[in-house]
């Protein structure tokens, strides 16, 4: 399974473990880094919304800030490029659990 490390910039925010699939998304444990706490409201915004949004506005609303911040996504070995978090891959993540789609 691999490790990823999610950075805004230079700063690590944290690093995750895929342990399992729930298709079409992998399954992670996060640890958070350094630069998770001036992301972690953005995060659990996104954790809470629930229901429907037939106009995807308050969806948006969610994402468009986290997308702003242009994360990026690391495989810790290297062997892979990294990925655009919301634009090559989407994330959640909920406490210690994530989501990611790729």
């Amino acid at each position: 399974m691999t490790q990823w490390r999610l950075w805004l910039g230079d700063v690590l925010v944290g690093e995750l473990r895929e342990y399992g699939c729930d298709q079409p998304c992998f399954l992670a444990r996060f640890t958070p880094g350094p630069g998770w706490e001036g992301v972690r409201a953005l995060f659990e915004a996104r954790a809470a919304l629930k229901g429907p949004d037939p106009d995807g506005s308050r969806t948006l609303g969610v994402i468009k800030p986290l997308q702003d911040l242009e994360l990026t996504l690391a495989p810790a070995d290297g062997r892979q490029p990294p990925l655009q978090v919301f634009k090559n891959c989407m994330l959640r993540i909920d406490g210690s659990e994530a989501r990611l789609r790729y």
